[in-house]
């Protein structure tokens, strides 16, 4: 399967990607072998609440950059949201992107986030390095747009794209969210809206109070650990621009790609990509080694003593840290 996803055989590449959906062993295995291959692509997240247009924002720029001097392959992962009852995807974004389906260079994989922020990480991450081994230079990652699962798409992605629209109410809201943390450029999408002065205003506002070296010492909301390498006060700082688009008509489009590349540039000159790959692959580590402890943990457990546990919880005859304690402990000899 290694060699005929190399060589960029789509039906072994999706058989994959649901091996990796799944966690399946064999996909686990290929990934493996496919990792030297990987950190070639450009990572761009792209997020922001319901009704912002994100969909029609990636198909737009994928669209832009297979229309490129020099086309460029462009894989998509749209995590929806899960059925609450099936735990399927609505596969929404899929079906607004059929206009692309057609073009062998673009691939597009919608995935249910299914209710498990941890696992969606993981998953995220799987699909990514799989585009990025099978030779895809862009790798568009759109977010259900909702508190965690911003921060870990942002983790993620070299460059995050915020995207706002006007009349929304979402300037209190993106301030609360922290999402300038996470923001490399901001977008306000259906810019033809009324109200879209406020909106940038709104946003320069909060760009103004945003402290530059918090942005520069912490990684998309996350303490970085500091290295020789890590940036001073006195670095390059990146501040986000604010993009206008029309994504329904493709007016902006260009020069959002514009600032996309400026800021690849930035973090190439500056050497933050590394410093954010870096970062992004010691997340992975960080939550591999939980999902798997968690795994191990489980599979030395009963149900019987986990329900034991938390029956005592709820009789509050102990104290979670005490249940946790009991449940963790290694057994006597």
């Amino acid at each position: 399967m290694e060699v005929d996803i190399l060589n960029g055989n789509r039906l072994a590449l999706s058989r994959l990607l649901t091996q990796i959906e799944n966690d399946t062993p064999a996909g686990r295995e290929t990934l493996r072998v496919l990792f030297p291959r990987t950190g070639r692509a450009h990572l761009i997240g792209v997020t922001g609440a319901p009704g912002t247009g994100k969909s029609s924002l990636v198909n737009q720029l994928a669209r832009h950059y297979r229309k490129s001097a020099s086309p460029q392959r462009v894989a998509v992962v749209a995590v929806d949201p899960s059925s609450p009852f099936t735990g399927g995807a609505v596969l929404g974004d899929r079906i607004r992107m059929t206009d692309l389906s057609g073009d062998p260079g673009v691939f597009i994989r919608s995935m249910a986030s299914r209710g498990s922020l941890g696992g969606l990480a993981r998953a995220t991450a799987g699909l990514v390095q799989a585009f990025d081994a099978a030779g895809y230079d862009v790798i568009l990652i759109e977010t259900v747009g909702a508190g965690q699962a911003e921060v870990d798409i942002a983790r993620l992605a070299h460059t995050t794209l915020v995207v706002e629209a006007p009349g929304l109410g979402d300037e209190i809201q993106a301030i609360k969210a922290g999402i300038l943390e996470i923001a490399d450029i901001l977008v306000i999408n259906k810019a033809d809206r009324p109200g879209v002065e406020n909106t940038e205003r709104a946003l320069r506002g909060m760009l103004q109070l945003a402290h530059p070296v918090q942005r520069i010492f912490r990684h998309h909301g996350r303490p970085e650990r500091l290295t020789p390498d890590t940036p001073t006060p006195d670095a390059p700082l990146w501040l986000p621009p604010i993009q206008r688009t029309i994504a329904s008509e493709g007016k902006g489009i260009a020069e959002l790609a514009e600032s996309i590349a400026r800021h690849r540039e930035f973090l190439i000159k500056t050497g933050d990509l590394e410093r954010r790959e870096r970062a992004r692959l010691q997340n992975e580590l960080d939550l591999r080694i939980q999902e798997t402890l968690v795994k191990r943990w489980q599979a030395g457990m009963t149900n019987e003593q986990y329900d034991k546990a938390l029956e005592k919880l709820v009789k509050r005859e102990v104290s979670p840290e005490e249940a946790v304690e009991a449940l963790t402990q290694e057994p006597k000899k």
